[in-house]
């Protein structure tokens, strides 16, 4: 039963996935944009004006030359890692951790003013554009040569003030004992599960608590082409669904396909959940190659999230963090991402290990969701998403 218990470990990290700071976020959402001045025939623009960040100046702490790190409980930058570090480069680190990636950008945006960190590892590609429309990044100097090509494409790619570290896709899982394929069949569309045969049997984590629950429920606002989406969020509370306040409840205490049957609490009434594409590969690889969760692919319905590290507006330790980030992405630390953090690695050619069939059942999905979600009014999605199930 080992790996039952490492495997609860590794889950708890999930809950990076919750965001508590939804109120947060709305109260500074305002801050997020800037108006351009009207333009006229020979006006002169002013640079700041154009770029807002151009004028902004927080204040930088006094530094005792201790590089600050502010992120949540990621598995991969464990004490040996951090270590080597160390070692490798002379710089002590220390970490301000919060629960989740919410609570990353939570005390981003308190601390914007007068920054009390130098780098932050672990905000995604849900809320990134907030913390770079508030202007609490700055470039770095770091090495991204050995990071994957497809990482410089889309909203959010590798850019002046960005470094992806880990991916992952969010679907839905089912468990292949109660989805056998001659009582219940395999669904071929999200439709599907508010058939009276899902009645009750489906867990979601929250949109607004959870980074997985918001990720699957932006998937659905392009799945549904945005015209039938708070429809069938509706149809689904209708049809009873288990909304959880984040991914450990959905997926450990109530999802019958994965590990939460090992625990104390678990109910397992959920024959499917919200979870990433290679949880059932997470499963196998601690199982010896068994397991009964499977994920879903349909067109359209699963999202890919992006983790990066940046660098603080105002950090005191610039030089340190760029030190850190290019460490993050070496190949030493980022290929054991898929075993220290359980999510893919970011560097050319970098997947999954076939062992006890974790790749195997991981699949890719052939189409995510493709959404512009630098353009995305993501927190008026999270309130439409909870008039739908309320």
């Amino acid at each position: 039963m080992a790996w039952r218990y490492e495997m609860k470990t590794i889950c708890i990290r999930n809950e990076m996935k919750n965001a508590l700071v939804v109120c947060t976020v709305i109260m500074f959402s305002s801050l997020s944009g800037c108006l351009n001045p009207e333009e006229g025939e020979g006006s002169i623009i002013d640079p700041a004006a154009a770029d807002p960040c151009k004028s902004f100046s927080p204040t930088i702490r006094s530094s005792n030359d201790t590089l600050r790190i502010l992120t949540y409980d990621i598995y991969a930058l464990s004490d040996a890692v951090v270590n080597e570090f160390t070692n490798q480069s002379g710089y002590q680190v220390e970490f301000i951790r919060t629960d989740d990636a919410g609570g990353i950008l939570d005390q981003m945006m308190l601390t914007k003013d007068a920054p009390q960190v130098d780098l932050i590892i672990g905000l995604d590609n849900s809320y990134v554009g907030i913390a770079l429309g508030n202007c609490l990044l700055q470039s770095h100097q770091a090495n991204t040569s050995s990071i994957d090509t497809s990482f410089s494409q889309g909203d959010f790619a590798v850019e002046d003030s960005l470094v992806p570290f880990d991916h992952g896709y969010v679907c839905i899982n089912y468990d292949n004992q109660f989805v056998d394929g001659e009582n219940v069949s395999i669904p071929t569309s999200l439709q599907n599960f508010t058939d009276e045969e899902w009645k009750g049997k489906v867990a979601f984590p929250s949109a607004v608590t959870s980074s997985p629950g918001r990720a699957f429920m932006l998937a659905t606002t392009d799945y549904f082409e945005g015209d039938g989406e708070w429809d069938w969020w509706a149809a689904m509370k209708a049809n009873e669904a288990i909304f959880t306040s984040g991914w450990t409840e959905a997926y450990e205490v109530h999802y019958s396909g994965g590990y939460g049957q090992w625990y104390d609490g678990y109910i397992g009434d959920a024959h499917a959940t919200v979870s990433y594409c290679h949880s059932p590969g997470v499963e196998a690889y601690f199982g010896s190659n068994w397991t009964t969760s499977v994920a879903l692919d349909l067109p359209r319905a699963s999202f890919h999230q992006i983790e990066y590290a940046g660098i603080i507006n105002g950090a005191a330790n610039v030089d340190a963090a760029n030190a850190f980030i290019e460490y993050l992405i070496s190949e030493e630390v980022n290929q054991n991402m898929p075993t220290n953090n359980y999510m893919y690695g970011v560097l050319q050619g970098a997947d999954l290990p076939l062992t006890d069939g974790y790749r195997f059942h991981s699949p890719v999905p052939d189409e995510p969701a493709n959404l512009n979600l630098a353009e995305l009014d993501v927190e008026s999605l999270v309130s439409q998403w909870l008039n739908a199930i309320s």
